[in-house]
């Protein structure tokens, strides 16, 4: 057989672009996560919920969210990225319609938080592996920020539509009908999720070598990536970094309204928007070029500040300003947003991409038992004082914990046994 034989079988087309946008846009979707803060702020007055029971579906979709990922990750693995994406969609679809029939924040939070919520996992879990399979080492960064920078930006269509949809029709029908769009939206961009065939080597990338007893592992098992200290101190900075983002973005509305007295809290999700799905291209881009840790490190520290400077923004203040709150959400976006393509990456890095999905499934639970922590202690603190002081101060204090602890995770070097070479 002839070299010109070998080799001709791998020169296909490259889909990588399509399938990066194409799950751009799935996120675009799926972010509608993202406007929680908007929606709980109008649930009706006389349906008689708290602060803690507008919490409830948001933790509950988060914590899902992540839950799911796992499964998902490996579906999208050993079966298919359209297929996990397509149920991903139809699951939204009916979670929405569930919730727009119930007043009850139980009910409401199983057809948002649990059915949406799964929903919302199996689609994001098959938008980005697909994408960095297409393209080089030197970009992933790049391609996973650019994927799932729609996640982040989706608020800044979705918060004043959502707004505009409730006011005009009412909560359960502006609910009911973003459920059926996202729904055809969703299944619709699925069917241009392809990964490459097997073998196939990105233009740029490198020719993989024979793999031999005694080599550095590249690609890990899930269980052998379970079985490294990295996995835990990876999982613990993510449940850090998402965790404070996710905090404000549950609860800006209201803090706009309660602390600085400003009612325009979805002008402030949108800005917000903004920087988180900018924050995620601008920080793939950046570790691409000074690494993930440095990256990660700066991310920490910048998040920590600005929520501390939030947490001064009460009537009166300086800072109670409507374009100074505006900068603050931007930074607060762009430095949570960071960490959706930062940890991707490092799980890349650091583990491989043949057990990609499912590794990075596991690692991302970190996301929602973060989101679901700080957001409950949020909600509670603020029933029981009537200020979010300690949920700032606490999720400050757990950033600063995670910028030091990046200084000290590196890459594992676990080698080839003979078994495996």
């Amino acid at each position: 057989m002839s070299e010109e034989n070998i080799t001709t079988p791998l020169e296909i087309k490259n889909h990588g672009w399509r399938v990066a946008f194409a799950g751009m846009g799935i996120n675009l979707a799926l972010g509608i996560l993202y406007t929680w803060s908007v929606i709980s702020k109008r649930i009706p007055e006389e349906w008689g919920w708290n602060e803690d029971d507008k919490s409830l579906p948001y933790m509950l979709a988060c914590l899902i969210f992540s839950l799911v990922m796992v499964p998902a990750g490996r579906m999208q693995d050993k079966l298919s990225p359209r297929l996990v994406a397509t149920i991903g969609g139809i699951l939204v679809g009916i979670g929405f319609l569930f919730a727009s029939m119930t007043t009850s924040p139980v009910a409401f939070a199983i057809g948002f938080g649990v059915l949406a919520g799964a929903g919302i996992g199996f689609g994001y879990a098959s938008a980005t592996p697909p994408a960095v399979k297409w393209f080089p080492a030197a970009k992933t960064g790049l391609i996973a920020g650019i994927v799932v920078s729609g996640f982040g930006l989706a608020s800044v269509y979705a918060a004043p539509l959502t707004e505009k949809l409730i006011v005009g029709l009412g909560f359960s029908k502006a609910v009911l009908i973003l459920g059926i769009a996202f729904l055809i939206v969703v299944v619709s961009l699925a069917q241009l999720l392809k990964p490459p065939p097997k073998g196939y080597i990105p233009a740029g990338a490198k020719t993989p070598k024979k793999l031999n007893a005694g080599d550095k592992k590249e690609d890990f098992l899930p269980r052998e990536m379970l079985g490294t200290a990295q996995f835990y101190m990876i999982w613990f900075m993510y449940a850090c970094g998402a965790g404070a983002g996710l905090m404000v973005i549950a609860k800006l509305a209201a803090i706009a309204k309660v602390q600085a007295k400003i009612e325009m809290g979805f002008v402030l999700v949108a800005v917000l928007a903004i920087g988180n799905g900018a924050g995620r291209i601008l920080a793939g881009m950046l570790s691409d070029k000074i690494g993930r840790k440095t990256t990660m490190a700066i991310c920490f520290v910048t998040q920590a500040v600005m929520i501390i400077l939030l947490s001064r923004a009460t009537e009166g203040s300086a800072l109670a300003n409507m374009s100074i709150l505006a900068l603050v959400s931007a930074v607060i976006g762009a430095n949570y947003g960071a960490n959706l393509s930062l940890f991707p990456s490092i799980t890349k890095d650091y583990y491989g991409l043949k057990n990609f999905g499912m590794n990075y499934g596991l690692v991302f639970t970190a996301w929602g038992v973060g989101g679901f922590m700080l957001a409950k202690l949020a909600g509670m603190m603020y029933v029981k004082h009537q200020t979010f002081a300690i949920a700032y101060y606490g999720a400050s204090g757990l950033l600063v914990l995670a910028a030091i602890m990046s200084f000290f995770v590196k890459p594992p070097h676990h080698t080839i046994q003979a078994t495996e070479a």
